[in-house]
């Protein structure tokens, strides 16, 4: 078989062929990973450094000024990872208060609109941000954001000018738009964020209706997002979000509260031409059918039981592996740190026996990683590259 690019190697794995070897990845790279290691190299440096088949990723957001909408001037900070430019109007302003904490940075911000003020909290380090008062607070706050909250679009041209300037490196790859200063791209996930998680399983007995109200308007947005992406070159683009993982909540509530929601944003996708990989970091085996049922290209992140998660991949593979590219399964907490070269080739080659028979799979760590011991990581590249299907 002829050497592929890595955009081709990448392209049929995830439609189900057999590329010319593994291809290999990773998920986001950290920002604190690249100024920590490299002095803040860039994403494709790092991808060139390492000779992984490489990502990037965009998710341009573009208001429409004929409903008032407008890029937010308040905003004083974008993510290079994915440049997305929160869209506010008169109706929907964000304002952001810091707050004094000896430990972390901490931020409140505040929705305002005509009817009312909808505030939520945020503290964060230089790895990752959470969620500590959440914005719903009283159910009828959902009417608020419902009536006001902004729907941004995607701005096709820029997505296609990087598709140009990417080429044959490798993938682009977006999200699902999520609730704006802090979210996930499913519906249910997005929720999470707003309500608090212990605080909406239990409101899921105590008043589903109410749930689903709430799945509902944030489903709409998403709707307009997906619309708006028709003619944007986007390889892939991520739904889901681990509050959707058996390891947070019960098959039967994926089915009520997850499912419905999120397949329809899937076959929306499809319809404007988007393939869609749903992400899933925790818990699968209980719900791997239910999300190979919801009809994405893809599935990530298949982590394993020593990292939280509870995947068997062979296993994995055996039961949806012909129904969706799976990306995922490589154990970034052992085999990246504090292990040998030879024990990170091993785990690299577990994963390519239990999941790239026939193809279908891209060997990647299970979601983000924060450390790494370097000849690791060239470890887990080069063998990679070995795993040939010839």
């Amino acid at each position: 078989m002829s050497t592929m690019t890595s955009r081709q190697r990448m392209l049929t794995a995830l439609t189900g062929g057999v590329p010319d070897r593994l291809p290999v990845t990773t998920h986001h790279v950290m920002l604190s990973f690249l100024d920590k290691y490299f002095n803040g190299i860039s994403y494709p440096e790092f991808f060139d450094r390492f000779g992984l088949d490489a990502y990037t990723w965009i998710v341009p957001y573009k208001p429409d000024t004929a409903k008032g909408e407008y890029f937010d001037p308040e905003q004083t900070f974008i993510h290079p990872l994915d440049h997305t430019h929160r869209v506010v109007s008169d109706n929907w302003r964000i304002e952001a208060e810091t707050l004094p904490d000896p430990e972390y940075r901490t931020t409140r911000y505040r929705f305002v609109t005509p009817d009312g003020t909808l505030s939520m909290v945020l503290q964060g380090n230089i790895y990752t941000d959470w969620v500590v008062e959440p914005l719903i607070k009283e159910k009828r706050d959902i009417d608020l954001i419902a009536k006001w909250v902004t729907h941004p679009k995607i701005d096709v041209e820029a997505v296609n000018r990087a598709a140009d300037a990417f080429g044959e490196r490798g993938l682009i790859r977006g999200h699902i738009c999520y609730f704006d200063i802090y979210g996930q791209p499913g519906c249910w996930q997005d929720a999470v964020e707003l309500v608090g998680t212990e605080r909406l399983i239990l409101e899921t007995y105590d008043d589903p209706e109410w749930v689903h109200e709430v799945c509902r308007v944030l489903q709409a947005r998403k709707k307009t997002f997906i619309a708006s992406l028709a003619g944007a070159r986007y390889d892939l683009l991520e739904l889901g979000g681990g509050a959707a993982s058996s390891t947070v909540i019960s098959p039967k509530l994926f089915d009520q509260f997850v499912a419905p929601y999120d397949s329809e944003l899937i076959a929306l996708a499809h319809q404007v031409g988007q393939r869609i990989v749903y992400h899933t970091c925790g818990g699968m085996m209980p719900i791997l059918e239910r999300i190979a049922d919801m009809q994405p290209d893809a599935m990530e992140t298949f982590t394993p039981a020593d990292m939280g998660g509870d995947v068997r991949l062979a296993e994995a593979k055996q039961r949806i592996g012909q129904r969706a590219c799976m990306i995922g399964g490589f154990d970034q907490f052992h085999f990246f740190v504090g292990c040998t070269p030879e024990q990170t080739r091993a785990e690299v080659r577990r994963c390519f026996e239990e999941a790239g028979t026939n193809g279908g799979y891209i060997l990647s760590p299970s979601d983000h990683f924060f450390e790494a011991d370097l000849p690791l990581l060239e470890a887990f590249a080069d063998e990679a590259r070995r795993c040939s299907y010839g």
